[in-house]
């Protein structure tokens, strides 16, 4: 089949690849100029670079636009095939070639709906993650479902181990949707939409430790926003401080949340979770440390020398 790919990123590129490797015809390659985003300067592989290298035309664009849809229509594509695509399509762009529109999205829809899917599936506590291929509609992430592959989340992995599972799936679940549709042979299942669940994009703010979470979540938060994803983070006698490790702790400790409290093992307990004060929690151990005027990895013990003081929302 003739493919326009649309596509940003890492994923975008992995994405690109596997059409180019494959017996489709890539006809055009659409891409976001390259941005300093946080979220964007990571996985950031370029799929402007790609294509020009396997003599593929290019169209850049920050949202649909005339251009794009007179590429569009120059190329012809049987297919159009979407990951990590950032703004909406409309239906005369989406809906334009025979085949329309098939959507990569890093999770198992209709769960996980929008942004950094891998990362909220991770921060809440979800048993797996995964991939799914579904032709695009009018709302985000809703349409119907072609072939889904799943990942699971096992007890100590992190977002960056979590996405990279998700990005080996592309090939295989890419080439089988294309394949079943260019044959004739998909069967499209509707989403139970009565299932969605829907989530926004992440910003600094997401990232920021609260002390009354139980230790069991915030050390998801932690692994959720492990390198190179900006780390989860507090405040420390008046300065951020990024939690690079941490884990749950053995005993049980109990008093204010963000209590600085004592050593276990390597690590300093952090007095953490809700009613804190009858002592029925267990602690988040911090295991590794940096601060904003200092990039090295600092252990826990090097750090906290000794309890004392608390860790804090705000400076």
């Amino acid at each position: 089949m003739r493919v326009a790919m649309f596509g940003y990123q890492t994923w975008g590129h992995t994405t690109l690849r596997t059409v180019i490797e494959s017996d489709h015809e890539v006809v055009l390659a659409v891409t976001h100029p390259p941005s300093e985003h946080s979220y964007e300067s990571i996985w950031s592989d370029s799929v402007e670079d790609l294509a020009r290298a396997h003599n593929v035309p290019v169209h850049l664009a920050l949202t649909p636009d005339d251009a794009l849809r007179v590429a569009l229509e120059e190329a012809k594509p049987d297919i159009i095939v979407a990951n990590n695509w950032r703004t909406k399509l409309p239906r005369s762009i989406y809906d334009m070639p025979p085949h329309g529109t098939l959507n990569l999205h890093d999770s198992l829809l209709p769960r996980f709906t929008g942004f950094s899917p891998v990362i909220w599936s991770l921060i809440s506590g979800a048993a797996e993650t995964g991939l799914t291929a579904h032709r695009m509609d009018d709302e985000l992430d809703t349409g119907d479902v072609v072939i889904q592959r799943s990942v699971p989340i096992g007890p100590r992995d992190t977002a960056t181990q979590l996405v990279q599972a998700t990005i080996d799936l592309i090939p295989e679940v890419l080439l089988e949707a294309l394949g079943a549709i260019e044959s004739g042979t998909a069967v499209w299942t509707p989403q139970d939409l009565s299932q969605r669940t829907f989530f926004h994009k992440r910003a600094d703010i997401d990232s920021r430790i609260d002390w009354t979470w139980p230790a069991e979540d915030i050390d998801r938060l932690v692994r959720a926003q492990s390198d190179p994803y900006p780390n989860a983070w507090t405040h420390h006698r008046g300065r951020r401080l990024r939690i690079v490790e941490a884990h749950v702790s053995q005993g049980i400790y109990g008093g204010t949340p963000g209590r600085v409290f004592i050593h276990e093992g390597d690590g300093m307990a952090i007095v953490s979770g809700p009613n804190a004060h009858l002592g029925r929690n267990r602690a988040l151990v911090i295991d590794a440390v940096r601060t904003e005027d200092d990039d090295r990895t600092i252990p826990a013990a090097e750090y906290f020398p000794r309890g004392g003081g608390y860790l804090t929302d705000a400076p």
